[in-house]
């Protein structure tokens, strides 16, 4: 009998107005069940130079097209977001395996993102500044850089291309998108609904473009000097080769990786709110979100008490079919996922640690070609090279610290640097931890989880989460390029500096 995620996926896809190109290239599936939902064709190279080649022949005149006018197209794209919420959250869900809460606040996002870039539009400002020159005056300028090129992830596949393509458009640059091969169905219709705005708004048609294909896509993307900007998301191995290519041809890149993500415990902390915090940080999305909580650091004096109520805590958990709207934890994407999950849980066994529950798999009878597994909790002796290592995957190790100097030194060593949590009702800790000795984040959080950022501040992160930053605050700069003015109204030409020349 066929799943009813398939007519669902039908219905979405047709409400969107997406077009599937049909062929066997590529099989979009759902780790729902683990069955194929259908074939698509690959985007071919030719298609793909057609796609670079429209996007940056049209930027020339999106590029002077005013700002508030660019901000009117993705005004309607987040009208259409909206009234579409329900249908790209059927397919987020059939995709990447969000149980509907989570697929439904990922199309939020979108939504979110859509209502600050209108605003941004108005407000690409830059700075003056007084010159030493008399009759001079001196100010920056932003201007759009051509074509960025997106390469997104399965486990956010819609939100993260909106972060880039809604600041990237009222920027005034257009977009090529490589989407995750896990996720080509939730890309077709979100490009159908670009799609649909940029005629509603009598936007110049070949502004975005979405591209389907596996890595060797990708690949050429990130070479293809066409492509002043590549926003790519995924792995610290994949940026790892990404940034020196890029740089290699003197583009720019914005990296979004890897997250081995922690939250302190201090003795003085509310354990009913971290509890709660920590708990759907470490299981949200099965443990597959680059903010997923990973490590736990607990005081000593409650690190026995709090573990227990964790563990008891994670015994509540309901795991299962996530289209069905009943359960908490859906499935982990693939087979590769999970293999990666038992050894990770191996080597920590191995270097000490004890696996409290979980880690087992479930519903295999019920969904033999599917992964459900019971989120793990391990207690580990000390940070061990498996707890430095991002599993993407349900595991928290749970380490104790006595001083909170040596809570923050843990949460610091290790190669990540996405988010970061603390939990304390006491003023001078929770300034301590976002201060300059404090966490070496990109985010810090005082009293609530790893996961969650609002669309208002910048998300990125240092050290091997690659360093760049999107969203919010002035992550708008990425997609422009700075220019310096100096403007004479004078009659005479003095030279900075008191240089006299003839």
């Amino acid at each position: 009998m066929t799943h009813p995620i398939h007519e669902k996926v039908r219905q979405a896809l047709e409400a969107c107005g997406a077009t599937v190109p049909q062929g066997t290239d590529l099989q979009a599936r759902t780790p729902i069940t683990g069955e194929d939902l259908m074939g698509l064709a690959a985007t071919t190279e030719a298609e793909l130079d057609t796609a670079i080649s429209t996007a940056a022949e049209v930027f020339t005149t999106w590029r002077d097209t005013p700002a508030p006018v660019r901000g009117a197209l993705v005004k309607r794209w987040g009208e259409l977001l909206t009234e579409h919420k329900d249908d790209l959250a059927v397919l987020v869900t059939a995709e990447a395996g969000k149980i509907p809460s989570e697929a439904a606040g990922e199309v939020q996002e979108m939504i979110d993102i859509c209502d600050l870039a209108v605003g941004l539009s108005r407000q690409l400002f830059g700075r003056t500044m007084p010159s030493e020159r008399p009759g001079h005056r001196m100010m920056e300028t932003w201007h759009p850089l051509g074509v960025v090129g997106v390469i997104s992830a399965f486990n956010f596949p819609v939100a993260v291309y909106a972060w880039n393509t809604a600041i990237a458009l009222v920027c005034g640059n257009t977009v090529v998108w490589k989407p995750s091969e896990a996720t080509l169905l939730s890309a077709l219709a979100t490009d159908a609904l670009l799609a649909r705005a940029v005629k509603d708004v009598g936007a110049p048609e070949g502004l975005h473009h979405v591209l389907l294909g596996d890595r060797t896509l990708g690949e050429k993307m990130v070479d293809d000097t066409r492509i002043p900007l590549v926003s790519a998301t995924g792995s610290t191995r994949m940026g790892a080769e990404v940034g020196p290519r890029v740089a290699a041809r003197f583009g720019r890149s914005l990296l979004e990786l890897g997250g081995n993500n922690a939250a302190i415990v201090a003795p003085s902390a509310d354990l009913d709110l971290a509890l709660r915090g920590v708990a759907f940080a470490a299981v949200g999305t099965a443990g597959q979100r680059c903010t997923t909580m990973r490590r736990l650091i607990v005081h000593e004096d409650v690190a026995a008490d709090f573990t227990d109520r964790l563990v008891k805590a994670y015994g509540t958990l309901t795991i299962g079919d996530p289209s069905t709207g009943k359960d908490l934890v859906g499935p982990l994407v693939n087979k590769a996922s999970y293999d990666a999950m038992q050894k990770a849980l191996e080597d920590a066994r191995a270097q000490g640690g004890e696996v409290l529950c979980g880690g087992g798999r479930v519903l295999a009878d019920e969904f033999p070609d599917a992964y459900y597994v019971e989120p793990a909790i391990v207690r580990m002796p000390a940070q061990t090279e498996v707890v430095r290592t991002e599993t993407f995957a349900p595991i928290l190790y749970v380490l104790t610290y006595r001083e909170l100097d040596e809570a923050i030194a843990l949460q610091n060593d290790v190669p990540q640097g996405l988010s970061s949590a603390i939990f304390t009702t006491d003023v001078r800790e929770g300034e301590r931890f976002v201060s300059d000795a404090g966490s070496d984040c990109g985010i810090a959080n005082v009293n609530i989880g790893t996961s969650g950022a609002e669309i208002g501040g910048a998300f990125g992160g240092e050290k091997h989460t690659g360093g760049g930053r999107e969203s919010g605050s002035d992550a708008w700069r990425a997609y422009m390029r700075r220019a310096t003015n100096t403007v004479n109204y004078s009659d005479e030409l003095p030279l900075a500096q008191g240089v006299e020349f003839l």
